[in-house]
Order: C-alpha cells, then sequence, then structure tokens
C-alpha cells in the first residue's frame, strides 16, 4: 500500500514494482473535493497504474490533511487485514529510515563516477518533496566525508518541516546526532521552491521547463524537479558569485508524466508554427 497525491510519482513506480514482484498495490490518493467522486482518469501516472492492476481510492485534500497519511494507511491496511491478506505499508514517496538507505548507495555510486571523472561535485541541488532522498544523501555525503554541499529545494511545506522530518528519518536509520555527530541542519539547507504552492504551475515556471527542454533536451517534471530547478537559478541569477567557481550536479528526480497534467497550460506556451 502506498499513498499521495493524485499525480503521485511514487505511487506509480510503487505500482509497477509491485506487478513486478507478483504483489497487488492499493493506493490512497488525495484529490480536489470536486473530483474525488469522479473516476480519477487515465492522465499521466495514473495511466501507468491503472494498467498495471493497481487500486486506486480517492479522498479528498481535506480529508487527507485533516486524518492523516499515516491513519488513512492504517485504516486501509486494517480493511485488507479482515479480507485475509497481509498489508505492507510503504509510507508517502516512500521516504523512511529504510527507503533512504538507498541514497547512501547513490552517494557510494556517485563518489565512484566522480573519482574517475574529474573530481567531485562542491554541490547537489535537488528537489524535496517527501525528505528521504535529501535525508539519504545528506547522510551520505556526510559520512562519505565528500565536503559535498546539499542544497534542498522543498516543493511543499516549509524548511522547518524538512528539517523536523529528515531529523526523523535520519534517527530511524540509527543516524542520530550523538551518533554522527551532525543534525539534518548540519547535512543540507532546505530552501523555500513551492510557488504558488505544491504541484500548482505558474506560466513562469511553465515557461522555464520548455526552454529547459527546447534548449537541452531534458524534459523536467513541473511538481519537483521543474521548480528546483527554477528557483536554483533564480538564486544563481541573484548571487552570481556565490556560484562562482562551483562544480554542481542537479539532481532529475524523474516525474516526466506528471507534465501531462499540465497539457492545458503548456498549451498556451507553444509556438502555433511549430
Amino acid at each position: 500500500k502506498a499513498c499521495g497525491c493524485i499525480q503521485s510519482n511514487h505511487c506509480r513506480a510503487t505500482s509497477v514494482a509491485s506487478r513486478y514482484l507478483g504483489l497487488d498495490c492499493f493506493l490512497i490518493l488525495r484529490n480536489s473535493r470536486a473530483a474525488v467522486d469522479s473516476d480519477p482518469g487515465l492522465v499521466g501516472n495514473l495511466l501507468v497504474e491503472r494498467l498495471v492492476g493497481a487500486s486506486v481510492e480517492q479522498v479528498t485534500k481535506e480529508e487527507y490533511t485533516r486524518v492523516g497519511s499515516v491513519e488513512l494507511c492504517r485504516q486501509l491496511q486494517e480493511k485488507l487485514k479482515k479480507s485475509g491478506r497481509n498489508p505492507y505499508i510503504i509510507p508517502v514517496g516512500g521516504s523512511n529510515a529504510l527507503g533512504s538507505w538507498g541514497y547512501l548507495q547513490f552517494v557510494e555510486e556517485l563518489s565512484k563516477q566522480a573519482d574517475q571523472a574529474s573530481g567531485p561535485f562542491t554541490d547537489i541541488v535537488m528537489a524535496c518533496g517527501s525528505g528521504g532522498t535529501t535525508a539519504g544523501i545528506g547522510l551520505g555525503c556526510h559520512l562519505a566525508k565528500t565536503g559535498t554541499k546539499v542544497h534542498a529545494y522543498g516543493v511543499c511545506d516549509d524548511p522547518k518541516y524538512f528539517y523536523d522530518y529528515c531529523q526523523e528519518i535520519l534517527d530511524g536509520m540509527g543516524a542520530t546526532a550523538e551518533v554522527v555527530g551532525a543534525t539534518s541542519r548540519d547535512l543540507f539547507t532546505a530552501i523555500q521552491a513551492k510557488g504558488s504552492g505544491y504541484a500548482i504551475s505558474t506560466e513562469e515556471e511553465l515557461a522555464f521547463v520548455k526552454e529547459v527542454a527546447e534548449t537541452t533536451g531534458v524534459i523536467l517534471d513541473p511538481v519537483y524537479s521543474g521548480k528546483a530547478l527554477y528557483q536554483f537559478m533564480q538564486d544563481v541569477a541573484r548571487e552570481p558569485s556565490a556560484w562562482a567557481n562551483k562544480k554542481v550536479l542537479f539532481l532529475h528526480t524523474g516525474g516526466l508524466l506528471g507534465m501531462y497534467d499540465k497539457t492545458d497550460q503548456l498549451l498556451k506556451l507553444m509556438d502555433a508554427s511549430k
């Protein structure tokens, strides 16, 4: 079982991974009050989830906020147990102690690649949505003593939330301040990048995503990497001296299918002659 927003990349990945393993997948997806009682459709991530046979249960954003993802998952867990199943809960974004271990391996792999290339990165920049990626990379860089600074551009909530939540993840990994000699605030810098709100794209953000695609061929996503890179480039333009002579890795965390949810906004930005 997994939960997230109606276009959750994590839920899509979880549903496919579950099918690879021959497991049934049950998703709790938050949607607008106006749409929650209707068929969720087949746009973006929903197409993949439903193609592989995931069961989708929608809740309103208000219910999701009031009850909380943990309790909603617990309720579904009890329901599935009563039907004879043995469910395993995966939290929002897969962001818990177990999930973050994968990014310790990411840092190890990145360090080996950097050694074979032109040396380590001075900075890693990424989007931060549920915290697991940030916690794992921040801890990995600290333990590897790479000296790499980690910058987490939050696409929801606020910096304090991410420092606190990532600390919970770290504690769950056994990486307490007493053990590793650092807290979450020492491992990364959290920056606000949510703009108008989670999964709400401004015309400027989408125009930037389009510009990057036209210039480089790299397709960002509108919810995570698009917002993070947009804000990062704003920061670089505002204070270029702070980034001079830096070797920066921007981590693209996926989410291409989320672009399909923004087609109406994107269409206005397209050149009609192309």
